[in-house]
């Protein structure tokens, strides 16, 4: 080999490795610069750095732990009946308002959907979208709405293409049952794929033959 072709081959080899620690620390700066913007916020109300001798990554340390120790209250309390009730007065006042329902039971429905494996979202598929040739991934939450298979007739599902890498906003689409491709993949792959933008491809099973071919 060249000198020439060495110091490509050297410099490709040096890339492989320089590469996935690049993108790692570009990723977790990001999570730490969007985190630290919303534990600021509790910081600065609750005065935390008065008590961390004004370091205030043990400030926001501290304040990451409150939020975590207060969201597990409040899954506790919600697991009993006195708690269950008062969630229970909330959100009928939530129905009440007719935009805030709407996100708020949305938001609430796609959350359960992703966490519980009992809430729908068994099933990943591939949907050609947004146009014929490529490929987005899917959940089948249920059967198509009678009427909308009434008025193209065909037997549809109800496929929701989440978006990536925030997998709990996207899109519903009824397609039909000819054109929706099972896929060999775990619920927790599908949206490990999604949330990393596909870094973690290699987590990923084979395709559906033909699909990528």
């Amino acid at each position: 080999m060249s000198f020439s072709g060495r110091l490509r081959a050297s410099f490709a080899t040096g890339l492989l490795l320089v590469t996935p620690l690049a993108v790692t620390l570009f990723v977790l700066q990001f999570v730490f610069v969007r985190t630290a913007g919303l534990l600021n916020p509790v910081v600065q109300a609750t005065r935390l750095t008065n008590y961390t001798g004004n370091v205030e990554v043990v400030a926001q340390l501290l304040a990451a732990v409150c939020i975590a120790a207060g969201i597990t209250l409040l899954g506790y309390l919600a697991s009993w009946s006195v708690g269950k009730r008062l969630f229970g007065g909330v959100e009928r006042a939530i129905r009440l308002v007719p935009l805030v329902r709407t996100v708020y039971f949305g938001v609430r429905q796609v959350s359960e959907s992703l966490v519980q494996r009992s809430a729908g979202y068994e099933t990943v598929v591939l949907v050609e979208f947004p146009r014929k040739g490529v490929y987005a991934i899917g959940f089948v939450t249920n059967d198509g709405p009678a009427a909308a298979s009434e008025a193209t007739d065909e037997e549809l599902y109800n496929v929701f293409l989440p978006h990536s890498p925030n997998p709990t906003a996207g899109k519903l689409v009824f397609v039909p049952t000819s054109d929706v491709y099972e896929v060999d993949m775990s619920v927790r792959r599908a949206l490990s794929l999604l949330v990393t933008t596909g870094l973690s491809v290699d987590d990923v099973d084979e395709l559906p033959p033909g699909v990528a071919e």
